[in-house]
């Protein structure tokens, strides 16, 4: 059982910059109570202010991934007003992990459902053990799960997202990555491999070419090709002009590994 003094997010972080965020409430599923939403917010909001991070890794602990929301405290407060004030934190809460400078990573070892599976939607990578699994099951309680289809309809493809959303049905880990929901499967025993080596790759670029990278990814996802493109390119020439580019050109022009300054 949890108690009070239990932090709702345990927090770490590595020698590189590596910050994992461990959601810590396995009794309830790691649902995103209105606790566990603070913890997730401060969390987030010092990494955001802290230069020094290259990554983070967003886990769990106990056999589920995350639930979605507490249902049980959602049903303690029946009233417009509280579910409106619910629903825009969490959707705050969600998109400042893609407004972080640094790519971030949900390691999903067991069911991601309802806003559970819109967290997972909302990191910018995801490794998954193959016992994991995924759905939006709302539905199956009669509240269709309109917060998560935002960011699942931007990760599959149209009919595939609206299909999860209307039957609230689980597809497995191999679906999810064929979906397009995950990046990588792998056994239970060696998912903290896979995703360490998904984290080695990154931490072994610039961080501000990823940096300007992220923003402009999403950015141009919601504009029209000419804006997205002419965004492009002055988001490159930016980035050409800073020294970790520099030096990546003139080691390949050299034949050299580049000698960054992090």
């Amino acid at each position: 059982m949890n108690d009070a003094s239990t932090p709702f997010v345990l927090q770490a972080r590595d020698s590189r910059g590596v910050a994992t965020l461990t959601l810590n409430r396995p009794a309830s599923f790691n649902a995103l109570s209105e606790g566990m939403l603070g913890a997730l917010e401060r969390a987030l909001g010092e990494i955001a202010a802290d230069d020094s991070i290259r990554a983070v890794v967003i886990a769990a602990a106990g056999k589920a991934f995350c639930a979605g929301h507490d249902l049980k405290e959602m049903r303690a407060t029946p009233s417009l007003g509280y579910y409106r004030q619910l629903f825009e934190r969490c959707g705050a809460m969600m998109l400042s992990i893609q407004k972080l400078p640094v790519p971030v990573i949900a390691r999903v070892h067991g069911i991601a459902t309802a806003a559970g599976c819109q967290l997972v939607a909302v990191c910018d990578l995801a490794v998954a053990s193959s016992e994991a699994r995924f759905a939006v099951s709302g539905v199956n309680v009669g509240l269709f799960c309109a917060t998560p289809s935002v960011t699942l309809s931007r990760n599959l493809g149209r009919k595939e997202a609206f299909e999860m959303l209307v039957t609230g049905d689980f597809i497995d880990a191999r679906e999810a990555r064929e979906r397009g929901l995950v990046n990588r499967v792998a056994p239970p025993e060696e998912l903290d491999a896979a995703v360490e080596t998904l984290v080695a790759s990154i931490v072994a670029k610039p961080r501000k070419a990823l940096a300007l990278g992220k923003a402009l990814f999403y950015r141009q996802l919601e504009t029209g090709i000419e804006a997205a493109l002419a965004d492009a390119s002055q988001t490159m020439a930016c980035n050409m002009m800073d020294e970790s580019a520099l030096e990546g050109v003139q080691a390949f022009i050299d034949k050299r590994p580049p000698d960054w300054k992090r």
